[in-house]
C-alpha cells in the first residue's frame, strides 16, 4: 500500500475545496450553450440530481461530470487513489449509484437525460455537436 505524501489533515483541507458547482468544465458547457444561442437553467433544486444545464423548452437535462468523481469508463483521469482503496470504491460506488438513481428519477419524469464528461470539453467542437443532437437544432454562426 502506497502512502500519501500529505498529512490526513493536508488532504482533508485540499478535498473540501474541490468544487461541486461551477467548475471550468462545467462553464465550458455553459459558455458554449449561450454561444449557439440556447437557454438553459442552472442546477434545479426542484429536479433530482439537481441538473447543471436544464433546458425546459427541449425537455432535457445535462449533467457535466468530472471523469474522476463519477467514473468515466476508460477515462485517463478517472484513476484510482493508490491509498485508502476501500474508501475510494465506496464513494465511487455511491456516486455512480446517486448518479443512475437520479436519471431514472428524471426519466419517470419524462426528462430526457444525458452528460457531459469533463474530458469531452477539451474538444469544444464535439461537445457543440453533442449539444446540437441533443437539441436538435441547427448550427448558428458562433
Amino acid at each position: 500500500m502506497c502512502t500519501d505524501i500529505v498529512t490526513p489533515e493536508q488532504r482533508s483541507r485540499m478535498m473540501s475545496r474541490v468544487k461541486g458547482k461551477n467548475t471550468k468544465p462545467e462553464m465550458i458547457v455553459r459558455s458554449l450553450c449561450h454561444q449557439m444561442g440556447l437557454r438553459f437553467r442552472l442546477h434545479r433544486r426542484d429536479l433530482p440530481g439537481t441538473p447543471d444545464l436544464v433546458f425546459p423548452k427541449y425537455n432535457l437535462c445535462i449533467f457535466v461530470h468530472g471523469c474522476f468523481w463519477h467514473r468515466h469508463i476508460g477515462c485517463k483521469y478517472a484513476s484510482m487513489p493508490k491509498s485508502r482503496e476501500n474508501f475510494w470504491l465506496e464513494k465511487f460506488d455511491t456516486n455512480i449509484n446517486r448518479d443512475h438513481q437520479n436519471t431514472n428519477k428524471l426519466k419517470l419524469l419524462d426528462w430526457r437525460v444525458d452528460v457531459i464528461w469533463e474530458c469531452e470539453t477539451k474538444d469544444t467542437n464535439q461537445v457543440k455537436e453533442k449539444i446540437l443532437r441533443l437539441t436538435n437544432t441547427k448550427p448558428n454562426k458562433y
